[in-house]
C-alpha cells in the first residue's frame, strides 16, 4: 500500500533541507501561510510555460498559477520583455507613469462596472479599501459577506471565511465568527453574515440590516472556497434589494475576473457598484485595484473636499503596470473562449475518473477553473464544501506530486493558455494513477 507523504518525503530531500533552514528565519519556514503544508512546503526554483521545477531538479505540470494568477503561464515573453524593457527605463518614482493610465483605461472599457480605477498591490488592500469606500459614501458602518467567501488578510475580511463545523450558528442564520486570532471584536459585531447561494435567507437578512449596511461583498464566483459559482438567481437578488435599500453591492472578482473578458459580471450579466481585482491583471507581478460608479469612486478624487486619501509606495509601479498590460492584451475573447473550452472538457474526464473508481467525488468548475471535493453532496455552499473528507483531499494532492502534477492542497486547480491537449491529459491521467493508488489506502482506513 503506497503512503503518498512517504515518497514526498523520498523525492523532496532538498526542499525538506530549505524548509529546515526555513523554519530558523520565518514563522514555519515560509512567508506565505498558504504554501505551506505538512510535511513542508515544496520549494519552486523555476518556471516556464505550464511547468515548474523544484529544487530537487522534479519537473510538474502546474495546475494552480499561483493560486490562479498565471493565467498567461510562467517566463511568458512578451511580459518578459515587458518587465525588461521597464526596469531599464526605471522600477519606481514618486510620480504617476503613463503606463498606470493605459491599464486603467484598458480595465474600464473591459469591466462593465468600471468607471474609475485605483491600483493597489495585493486583493487584501483592494477590497480594504472597497469596504471603506462604501462605508464613507453610505455613512453606514456594516458591511455583509458570505460564508465562506475570502476577501484578504484585513480586520472586515477575517470573519466567518472558514468557521468549524458548529461554531458557524444555523445555515440560514450564519452567525459571525473570527477566522484569526488578533481579529477584533468590533469586526465581529460590525460584520454580517449571508448564506452563499441561498436568496431568500440572504435577502431576509439584508432586510433586517439594511440601515446599518454600508455594502454587500460576495465573490460571484467563490474561489479559495472551493469554486462555487453563484447561481443568476442569487446575484440577481442581491442586486435587486442592495439597490433598493441603497447598499453597495461589490464583486470582489480578484479571482474569477479569469472568466471572462469582463469578468463574471459579465458572464451574469448582472452590474455591481464596485469591483476588486487582483491575481490576471498584474501579469505575475504583485498588482491589485478596485473601482466602480463615478459618483463613489469621486470621493478618492484630492480635488475634491473631504477626500479620502489612498496611499502606497508601489500603487501603480511600473514594473507592475508594464507587466500587467502585456498580459491584458493578450486576454482576448478568444483566449478566454478557448481556456473555458478546456476547463469544461477536463472537469468532465475528472468526473469519469472518479466514477470509474466508485470514488464520490464533485467536480466543481468555473471557466478555467476547478476544485475537487470528496462528498457525494453537491457542493453549492460553505456547509457542504466544509463536510468533504479533507484527509482524502491531502492524500491526493501529495499522490499528485509524486506523479508530476501541483495543484493547491485543497485540490484547487486553474489552466493556463501554455496548456495543450498532452498537457491536461497528463493531469487527468495523474489523477487516474494516484486515486488507484489511494483506493486501497482509504478502504483500509
Amino acid at each position: 500500500m503506497i503512503d503518498p507523504e512517504a515518497v514526498y518525503r523520498q523525492t523532496t530531500p532538498r526542499s525538506r533541507a530549505l524548509h529546515e533552514r526555513a523554519a530558523k528565519a520565518m514563522p514555519g519556514g515560509t512567508t506565505r501561510t498558504t504554501t505551506y503544508f505538512d510535511p513542508y512546503p515544496v520549494y519552486i526554483e523555476r518556471g516556464e510555460g505550464c511547468r515548474v521545477w523544484d529544487a530537487d531538479g522534479v519537473e510538474r505540470i502546474d495546475m494552480i498559477g499561483n493560486y490562479t494568477a498565471m493565467i498567461l503561464g510562467h517566463s511568458h515573453p512578451k511580459i518578459v520583455e515587458a518587465i525588461r524593457a521597464q526596469a531599464a527605463r526605471g522600477t519606481g518614482f514618486a510620480a504617476a507613469n503613463p503606463l498606470e493610465v493605459e491599464l486603467a483605461e484598458l480595465l474600464c472599457k473591459r469591466v462593465p462596472s468600471l468607471d474609475a480605477v485605483r491600483f493597489c498591490n495585493s486583493g487584501t488592500e483592494a477590497t480594504m479599501f472597497a469596504m471603506r469606500l462604501a462605508r464613507a459614501f453610505t455613512g453606514r458602518p456594516k458591511i455583509a459577506r458570505m460564508e465562506g467567501g475570502y476577501h484578504g488578510t484585513h480586520d472586515y475580511a477575517e470573519v466567518s471565511t472558514h468557521p468549524a463545523a458548529g461554531e458557524g450558528g444555523p445555515a440560514e442564520e450564519p452567525e459571525a465568527v473570527a477566522d484569526s486570532l488578533g481579529t477584533p471584536a468590533w469586526a465581529i459585531e460590525e460584520v454580517v453574515v449571508l448564506p452563499f447561494n441561498h436568496p431568500d435567507a440572504a435577502e431576509r437578512i439584508i432586510r433586517r440590516e439594511g440601515s446599518a449596511l454600508a455594502a454587500v461583498i460576495v465573490e460571484p464566483i467563490i474561489g479559495a472556497g472551493g469554486v462555487i459559482a453563484a447561481t443568476p438567481e442569487f446575484l440577481g437578488r442581491l442586486r435587486e434589494v442592495t439597490r433598493e435599500l441603497g447598499i453597495l453591492l461589490i464583486f470582489d472578482e480578484v479571482i474569477s475576473f479569469r472568466v471572462a473578458p469582463g469578468g463574471a459580471q459579465q458572464m451574469y450579466g448582472v452590474t455591481p457598484d464596485l469591483t476588486t481585482l487582483g491575481k490576471i491583471i498584474g501579469g505575475g507581478l504583485p498588482v491589485a485595484a478596485f473601482g466602480g460608479r463615478a459618483d463613489v469612486m469621486q470621493l478618492l478624487d484630492p480635488r475634491n473636499k473631504p477626500n479620502i486619501p489612498q496611499g502606497g509606495t508601489y500603487n501603480g509601479n511600473p514594473l507592475g503596470m508594464a507587466a500587467g498590460l502585456a498580459g491584458m492584451k493578450e486576454l482576448t475573447p478568444d483566449v478566454y473562449d478557448d481556456l473555458n473550452r478546456k476547463g469544461a472538457r477536463v472537469c468532465e474526464q475528472l468526473a469519469e475518473v472518479f466514477a470509474s473508481h466508485h470514488v464520490p467525488v464533485q467536480v466543481n468548475g468555473a471557466g478555467s477553473m476547478l476544485a475537487l471535493h470528496f462528498t457525494d453532496t453537491p457542493v453549492v455552499d460553505y456547509r457542504t464544501m466544509a463536510a468533504a473528507d479533507k484527509k482524502k483531499t491531502r492524500d491526493l494532492f501529495l499522490s499528485l506530486l509524486n506523479h508530476g502534477v501541483l495543484m493547491a492542497p485543497r485540490a484547487m486547480g486553474a489552466l493556463s493558455t501554455p496548456m495543450d491537449e498532452d498537457d491536461l491529459q497528463r493531469c487527468v491521467d495523474a489523477v487516474d494513477a494516484s486515486v488507484a493508488e489511494l483506493v486501497p489506502r482509504w478502504e483500509a482506513s
